[in-house]
């Protein structure tokens, strides 16, 4: 699953503001989180949550 399905998953952040950070990769050479925490819109303690998630996840080890 990919970072911002989770984050979206979660209601961490909104549709929106996951749209606008997809564009603005196409412009800085950023990492999704990154963009995200630069922007305000995600606390670095979250993205953490939200990568370990991801891994898990693609380990097949997360169950939900």
């Amino acid at each position: 699953m990919k970072l911002g399905q989770i984050l979206l998953r979660k209601h961490i952040i909104a549709p929106q503001q996951l749209e606008e950070a997809i564009r603005e990769q196409d412009v800085y050479p950023l990492k999704l989180g990154e963009i995200l925490i630069q922007k305000g819109w995600l606390a670095p303690q979250a993205l953490q949550e939200a990568l370990k998630e991801q891994n898990w996840r693609k380990k097949g080890f997360w169950i939900i």
